[in-house]
């Protein structure tokens, strides 16, 4: 039992590490910079781009990152983890090698849009279900968090690398250096990825806690995709996820810019700092989930992001640098915690034995969400006081996010034998309780009978 609780615990170090490397995702703000200074400077070896279509690769990115994992997810469930991310190593390094030995637009889009985004998404694939698989369901949101934190982690080391050698070594002489290590990292550490033997059932603890317990309760379930895509839970979960995932990332991928007016050459900081809080959230909200239950922290998440975003317009016309820091900060803590509460969603609702190709599926609204707040934010930006309206906006939507996760029942996962009027019937009396509690009836009822 021992080796077994070991080999958890390794596979759960290895998918962060892989994490930590794919996670230069999130750098991109630090490489639209130099691009956007390589453009203005102009040059025979300049960038010869429209400053218009500087965030399109980091917006193909996302999209090819969300729909690879459906592919990867298939392949995480078919050929196993490990083959899984060795394939999204050599698709990273593929992607950075081509923007290394060309500045055109079209071999970004391809190299850092297509094929280090495909390549995101089968190496983050193949991190978390087999990590998930080792540990109990008291485990599911701290495990969740761990791994992906190291994806929200990243920049923290990514950020200030990458600074230096661009300034050392130029734009693609920093793309192959930083390829080369990536590919080393990831297709060596995925042979240490592995999904627990077959019958493996991982011991619960004497106290599992509250979630765990009424997870327990439930029956047994291993949902096909098709029998998610006819829950509406998924369609629930899809739209919050594209709301969180879509408003973090508009900031995100902004945030170096918006940093530069009031910290200049030391605007990488921003990233770095971001990204603590990015890793910060995925735990946390992990470990919250766990306690008081997915939908409660869902909702507590979203709504603290609604604020944040109300919030940035006054702090972005302040021009204060700790003021900046702060607010991204607390915006990638409340990014990243979908980005644990949605797998842990996806386990908890369709179960483990079909996870990857499932997650995949709910995990396009990650991709989407990206790419339609980060095109609306660019649109919305080359007008006079955009960026504040872009900050309402995701503002707006985060607000109904919250109000949507009323729809999400605690811990009913969708089994084989139900059927599609019952699950709408279902939802009605989901969607009337919640407006009882949400009205104070519920509270005043529990308050009498005591």
């Amino acid at each position: 039992m021992s080796e077994i609780k070991n080999k958890g615990w390794s596979v759960v170090a290895a998918g962060t590490a892989i994490n930590l490397a794919l996670g230069v995702l999130y750098a991109w703000s630090i490489f639209k910079g130099a691009v956007k200074a390589s453009i203005e400077k102009g040059g025979p070896d300049a960038f010869q781009w429209s400053l218009s279509s500087i965030n399109d690769p980091y917006a193909v990115c996302c999209l090819a990152f969300a729909f690879a994992m459906i592919l990867a997810g298939r392949c995480q469930d078919r050929i196993g983890p490990a083959k899984t991310a060795l394939i999204g190593g050599v698709l990273v390094g593929a992607g950075f090698a081509l923007m290394a030995f060309s500045n055109s637009y079209a071999a970004w889009v391809v190299g850092f849009g297509l094929l280090a985004g495909s390549g995101f998404g089968f190496g983050y694939s193949a991190a978390t279900p087999p990590a998930l698989k080792w540990f109990s369901t008291s485990k599911t949101g701290l495990i969740a968090g761990i791994v992906v934190a190291g994806f929200g982690l990243a920049p923290v080391y990514i950020a200030p690398l990458s600074s230096w050698l661009i300034g050392a070594f130029g734009i693609q002489q920093s793309m192959l250096f930083l390829g080369i290590g990536f590919t080393v990292v990831v297709c060596g550490l995925s042979f240490v990825l592995a999904n627990p033997p077959q019958g493996y059932v991982p011991a619960e603890p004497a106290d599992p806690g509250p979630v765990a317990k009424l997870n327990a309760a439930k029956p047994a379930v291993n949902a096909t995709v098709s029998e998610m895509l006819r829950n509406y839970r998924f369609y629930v979960l899809w739209a919050t996820f594209f709301i969180g995932s879509g408003a973090g990332l508009m900031v995100i991928g902004s945030v170096a810019g918006l940093a530069k007016k009031s910290m200049g050459p030391m605007a990488f900081l921003a990233v770095a700092i971001m990204a603590i809080g990015n890793a910060a959230g995925r735990v946390i909200a992990g470990v919250l989930s766990d306690k008081i239950g997915r939908r409660a922290t869902l909702f507590i998440m979203l709504s603290f992001q609604a604020v944040m975003m109300f919030a940035a317009m006054a702090v972005v016309n302040s021009n204060s640098a700790v003021l900046l820091v702060i607010l991204a900060t607390f915006i990638g803590f409340n990014y990243g915690s979908n980005l644990c509460l949605f797998p842990s969603f996806a386990k908890d609702y369709w179960g483990t034995k079909n996870y990857g190709l499932n997650y995949g599926a709910l995990f396009t609204a990650w991709g989407v969400g990206g790419f339609v707040m980060g095109k609306v934010s660019e649109m919305l930006n080359a007008q006079p006081g955009g960026l504040s309206t872009s900050f309402i906006l995701a503002g707006t939507l985060c607000a109904v996010g919250a109000a949507m996760t009323i729809f999400l029942a605690e811990l009913k996962p969708a089994t084989a034998e139900e059927q599609e009027p019952s699950q709408w019937k279902e939802f009605w009396s989901e969607f009337m309780l919640g407006a009882r509690v949400f009205s104070g009836y519920e509270q005043a009822r529990i308050r009498v009978n005591r």
